[in-house]
């Protein structure tokens, strides 16, 4: 993203929009082409529910309150993405004195700012597990950003100031969402619950991409900018109702071919091994799926089960 952001001007200098999309193409043929010829076939293919939906949980994954509200808050963040560079080009041209082909200058320097500047909040919500305060504040730095560009757009320094703020946030929230989806899905519905997340992130780009639009055609810059403010204050009142994750991992164990009388009592006695936290067993595919805490877990135990069950 960050590539693709910094060499867009650049590009665009060079070939033109049509050529973008041309080298887009090009990009995507070559990305079958190492699918097909690079990526080696499994001798086996299996189901694996931490990584692939499953369509009889999707009712359990649309219906789980906390799940709905990491699925708002990636569709949320790409709407404000998508919705702000709609008019921050036109801004950084019009207002800032910035040609759209010397804009890389600017988004250069503040990605790499940015990045750094993350760090240290993904240390505080992960090692020091305040998840809940740095995510809130996150949201809270994005609203900040926006009111700043709505009010201050033909600034350069003060549009700069709001993209390092801008980018910090997104750059977290980008690295600490798929991280909280994983932390509260179940342990069998990883992988429908990380299908819905994805479908949410491209719903928003398509919906601020839209929106950015008929707000620039109907008002202007500041009219684009009010929304997305708008926008991340609705995320933060919803973000204001979630519950602290638990700082829990995802485990798979091989218990071989078992019934689904062996695989419940399997899943009760998993279930009680120290550091795990919730236990399904999938009979069909000879799977259990823990979710455990790494710090305080019995690997001992586990590995005593999957030999026996083998």
């Amino acid at each position: 993203f960050a590539l693709a952001v910094v060499l867009g001007p650049i590009l665009g200098t060079w070939v033109g929009v049509s050529g973008i999309f041309w080298l887009t193409a090009v990009l995507a043929l070559g990305g079958i082409a190492v699918l097909m010829f690079t990526v080696p076939r499994p001798a086996h293919s299996r189901l694996h529910r931490d990584t692939e939906p499953v369509p009889a949980l999707f009712k359990r994954v649309l219906t789980d309150g906390q799940l709905l509200r990491l699925d708002f808050g990636i569709l949320t963040l790409h709407l404000i993405l998508t919705a702000s560079f709609v008019a921050l080009p036109l801004a950084l041209r019009n207002g800032a004195g910035l040609d759209v082909h010397h804009q890389w200058y600017l988004y250069l320097p503040v990605l790499l700012v940015s990045v750094v500047a993350m760090v240290p909040f993904i240390i505080l919500a992960e090692k020091r597990h305040h998840m809940k305060g740095v995510f809130l504040g996150a949201v809270a730095a994005l609203g900040v950003a926006e009111l700043l560009l709505m009010e201050w757009h033909a600034s350069l320094v003060i549009v700069a100031a709001a993209l390092i703020v801008f980018f910090t946030a997104f750059t977290l929230m980008e690295a600490t969402l798929p991280s909280l989806i994983s932390k509260v899905a179940p342990p069998d519905s990883k992988g429908t619950a990380m299908g819905v997340y994805s479908s949410s992130q491209f719903l928003g780009i398509f919906i601020g991409g839209t929106a950015g639009g008929w707000f620039y055609g109907h008002g202007g810059l500041a009219e684009v900018f009010g929304f997305t403010a708008a926008a991340a204050l609705v995320w933060l009142l919803v973000v204001a109702t979630m519950q602290q994750p638990r700082y829990l991992n995802s485990y798979l164990l091989n218990v071989g071919e078992i019934d689904e009388t062996q695989a419940d009592r399997l899943a009760q006695q998993l279930g009680a091994v120290r550091g795990v936290a919730q236990a399904v067993v999938a009979a069909s595919e000879g799977v259990a799926y823990l979710k455990v805490d790494s710090e305080t877990l019995d690997e001992a135990a586990l590995r005593e089960f999957s030999a026996r069950q083998a």
